[in-house]
């Protein structure tokens, strides 16, 4: 279970902090269920009430920060999800943001960096599709590693940019 002030990963909402624990006063719910309230970090300022046995949307914890650094120094390693069929390519990038692992969002971003790097390199543009995984999958990995290690999430790009370039290990 999870407590006030913790900071999860709530399926595709994405990274939100446990506001509260407690039961919902309203009519047709249990009085004895209880509700994590959560509130995500990106949007509008919304609330979300989630049961907390809830098993059909991914929860978990953010990584740590030991968790976070030991991935960063992984990503030159991680294979990508080389994908030839473009029908089944988005199908692949939505299973793949289903899963709510930092790793499988690092193999999508380097996939659909290749990919982007390869149509230009041929007078194409990135497609609309991959622009919009490629910006899910920046946005919810970008939000983790921040919170993690304390990087402020616009910096994350660049600085995981550097950590790789430089060799450095955490």
């Amino acid at each position: 279970m999870f407590a006030k002030g913790d900071f999860i990963v709530y399926g595709r909402t994405g990274i939100c902090e446990v506001m509260d624990i407690s039961t919902i006063d309203m009519d047709g719910v249990s009085r004895d269920k209880l509700y994590y309230i959560l509130s995500p970090r990106q949007g509008g300022g919304g609330r979300i009430f989630t049961p907390v046995d809830n098993s059909k949307v991914v929860m978990r914890r953010v990584i740590s920060k030991e968790e976070a650094a030991k991935l960063v120094d992984q990503i030159p390693e991680i294979e990508t999800l080389w994908i030839e069929n473009e029908k089944l390519r988005e199908s692949r990038y939505k299973e793949s943001m289903r899963t709510c692992d930092c790793t499988e969002w690092i193999k999508m971003i380097k996939t659909l960096y290749l990919r982007r790097r390869q149509r230009i390199a041929q007078g194409k543009k990135i497609t609309a599709t991959d622009e919009r995984y490629l910006k899910l999958a920046e946005g919810n990995l970008y939000a983790e590693l921040s919170i993690a290690l304390g990087v402020p999430e616009q910096d994350m790009e660049s600085y995981i940019t550097e950590h790789i370039e430089s060799g450095k290990r955490h």
